[in-house]
């Protein structure tokens, strides 16, 4: 695949049962996280990391969905370790979180936040390529690297980001990313290296001056660079008051 295509549909066993994946996502964004296998301790810190992080998907009409290539017996017995192991990050935090752990070592499960995908033949991770050569599981198989598929509401492709099976991702980044493609998709804008939102923006360079001068009626800077071209031109964030 390559940015821009339309992210092939899908149909996968999930802990939520049989899903369409253009039916799940309806018309939000979404991102697919790809994972090696479950009860691995890098992806329980993963999956664990995205249950407090939902807030901050949600604000941004962003749905997740995990793959693992186990099944869903396997998965809804991980789930209960990702749970307590987000119970102890919970517990360094405050005393409200020590409650919720005291209530998940009393057994409370309530509903885990997003589905977790069944490609225990790996069939799925075959089909969108998301293997790893050079990490060899205990089948002799490549493992599932960790991939990060970004769909847009268009169901059009718009990001990849492949980990090595042994790195945990960077959530952080994650977001970064669908913050500068949705503020991009609105308006007509770049963001520049290190963007955070809030932070300013780059004028693109196919717009004419007059035409960003309507565009931006708060201005923009042009940054004079040795070569005396006027293509750096730097603006408030368009969606900041």
């Amino acid at each position: 695949m390559n940015i821009g295509d339309t992210f092939p549909n899908f149909s996968a066993n999930t802990t939520i049962g049989q899903i369409d994946f253009y039916n799940w996502l309806e018309s939000s964004w979404g991102v697919l996280f790809s994972h090696p296998a479950d009860f691995t301790p890098v992806c329980t810190t993963e999956l664990s990391r995205l249950v407090e992080l939902i807030p901050e998907f949600e604000k941004r009409n962003v749905k997740i969905i995990a793959l693992s290539c186990d099944s869903v017996s396997s998965h809804e017995k991980w789930i209960d370790d990702i749970k307590h192991f987000g119970g102890d990050n919970y517990f360094k935090k405050n005393y409200l979180d020590f409650c919720l752990k005291i209530l998940l070592i009393l057994g409370y499960s309530g509903p885990f936040p997003y589905p977790i995908i069944d490609d225990e033949k790996r069939e799925l991770a075959v089909k969108l390529n998301m293997l790893d050569k050079d990490e060899i599981g205990k089948a002799g198989l490549p493992l599932t690297c960790r991939a990060v598929f970004v769909i847009d509401s268009q169901k059009k492709f718009r990001l990849s980001i492949l980990y090595p099976a042994t790195t945990g991702r960077n959530f952080t980044e994650i977001l970064r990313v669908i913050d500068s493609m949705q503020l991009t998709d609105k308006y007509k804008v770049a963001t520049p290296a290190d963007w955070r939102q809030g932070g300013d923006c780059m004028v693109l360079p196919t717009l004419s001056a007059d035409e960003a001068n309507n565009l931006f009626p708060a201005g923009f800077s042009t940054v004079s660079v040795p070569s005396g071209k006027d293509y750096i031109r730097k603006t408030k964030c368009p969606n900041v008051d």
